[in-house]
């Protein structure tokens, strides 16, 4: 297995890919024996730099900024002074005043950025090279993130990232959860690096602890995938872990110092609003969702409207200026199969569609996060009401269980429902939780392996371009007897220096 980097024809790109070099097929004739040649497989690659032999790193060093060229001749963007825990460098960019930077915009005004080219190149995985057709095209990319049907997590100080696209028309994402402790340590770092060798699209940080502002900055730089995270938790730490204490102004505050570190996405919890909190008082399990509870008790004790909805205009005016994407968060998922698909969980997902529609007048680009505990047979009644309650945008399905008894083991049950959510058209699945301080390969590996077969299944049945040709691979050395070449075309086999 080797690197490679793929040239775009539009813009200045060079997008890295994993090739998977095979044995010849040897065939015996009456003459002797005779070795075919096989073709590589070419597979989509979130390894990013750590995955490239040529690349020599010391903790805590960031990675290279891939993206800083691209900016070079960019006049809709201006340099700012850095945060105070830039550790990195001491300037960020933002939008230049009265312009519009976001990914959406550009596709509207039919510009194909380097991103939108660079996620074109990445999806195809070299299939033409085969022989096969495929429908994305930067231009097709382009349209998709104009209509709102897909986004591309990618913050303008987030020079790292390797972007990557979110959408019904393409590959199917794995998320993996972090909790990063107050200080940056080597096992934090090898967290990272593990996660994206491993196959993880993105990384959320779901710290819940004193605001790790550092540890989050050395997060951003050290990970070539898109980094979210849920900006409520954090303002919480900031107004000292006092609900009652939390105000707007600790989340903006928040917000924008997130946004300039080049945080990539972020958990928006504005649909649930004051009139649905009696909705839950039928509810075997309530609210469950951490969110949620905050944001009901701050309700409740204020006695005033959910100040991120009423807020929500100025978070999309802070999100634009960076081109970060929202993801509306479901404060109201069900904690239990019982509570599945009820009254509270539709009252949100109807409220969606409205901040859709807010965030679109922006430009800022938006996804939906949901469902929470759901049974199979539920699951297509629920994605039919989210397609048509949120226009269609991605859908981000972070750790859904498809029963409530999987204790210890949720993971299994959230990688059989993710798969079949993914058929029904999500976009991102997984929400597996990565401690502070716990570095276990294995188990790491074991997880993130799940939910790469769910992704890669779900990719199988909608018909993505090339899904099927590293399983072809691996069927035809399987019957002719070439064991390397299985291991390596199967998903054990991870690209990890």
């Amino acid at each position: 297995m080797e690197k490679i980097y793929v040239e775009g024809e539009i813009n200045n790109v060079r997008v890295g890919m994993c090739q998977i070099n095979l044995s010849d097929t040897v065939i015996e004739t009456d003459s002797g024996k005779i070795a075919k040649k096989n073709n590589p497989v070419i597979v989509y690659d979130t390894s990013g730099a750590y995955g490239d032999s040529a690349f020599k790193t010391d903790f805590p060093e960031a990675l290279p900024r891939i993206r800083k060229s691209w900016y070079a001749r960019r006049k809709d963007i201006v340099l700012k002074a850095g945060n105070k825990s830039d550790v990195f460098r001491k300037i960020s960019f933002c939008a230049k005043a009265g312009k519009c930077i976001t990914q959406m915009y550009y596709a509207k005004k039919r510009m194909i950025t380097p991103e939108m080219e660079y996620v074109a190149i990445r999806e195809n995985q070299q299939v033409e090279a085969l022989g096969l057709k495929s429908y994305i095209t930067p231009d097709f990319v382009r349209k998709e993130i104009a209509a709102g049907r897909a986004v591309i997590p990618a913050n303008i100080n987030h020079l790292e990232l390797e972007p990557m696209i979110l959408g019904r028309r393409f590959r199917v994402k794995i998320n993996s959860n972090l909790c990063m402790g107050k200080f940056f340590t080597k096992n934090d770092f090898e967290k990272i690096r593990l996660n994206c060798c491993l196959g993880a699209d993105t990384l959320m940080d779901i710290s819940c602890t004193e605001s790790p502002v550092t540890t989050r900055e050395y997060l951003v730089r050290n990970s070539p995938v898109s980094v979210g995270t849920p900006p409520l938790y954090h303002a919480l730490a900031r107004a000292g872990g006092k609900v009652a204490e939390l105000s707007w102004e600790h989340y903006r505050s928040t917000l924008v110092e997130q946004m300039e570190q080049g945080v990539d996405f972020i958990s928006v919890h504005a649909a649930m609003k004051r009139r649905h909190l009696a909705l839950t008082s039928h509810r075997l399990t309530g609210i469950v969702s951490h969110a949620g509870k905050i944001l009901a008790e701050w309700m409740n004790i204020h006695g005033e409207e959910n100040f991120l909805n009423t807020h929500f205009p100025e978070i999309c005016e802070i999100v634009c200026s960076y081109d970060a994407v929202i993801s509306l968060g479901s404060g109201l998922r069900p904690g239990s199969i019982y509570d599945a698909n009820d009254e509270a969980q539709f009252a949100e997902l109807a409220e969606m569609r409205e901040l859709i529609e807010t965030a679109w007048k922006y430009h800022v680009q938006v996804m939906v996060e949901g469902p929470g505990h759901i049974p199979m047979n539920k699951i297509e009644a629920y994605m039919k009401e989210f397609q048509y309650a949120c226009k269609g945008v991605p859908f981000f399905s972070p750790g859904m269980v498809t029963s409530d008894l999987a204790v210890g083991h949720e993971h299994n049950a959230t990688v059989t429902g993710g798969a079949q959510m993914a058929w029904y058209g999500a976009s991102l699945i997984g929400g597996l939780k990565s401690q502070a301080g716990i570095t276990d390969m294995e188990r790491m590996q074991s997880d993130l392996l799940s939910y790469k077969i769910a992704a890669h299944s779900a990719d199988l049945a909608k018909g993505h371009p090339g899904a099927q040709v590293r399983d072809n691979a691996f069927s035809k050395a399987k019957q002719e007897n070439r064991k390397k070449d299985c291991l390596k075309l199967s998903f054990g086999n991870i690209y990890y220096r």
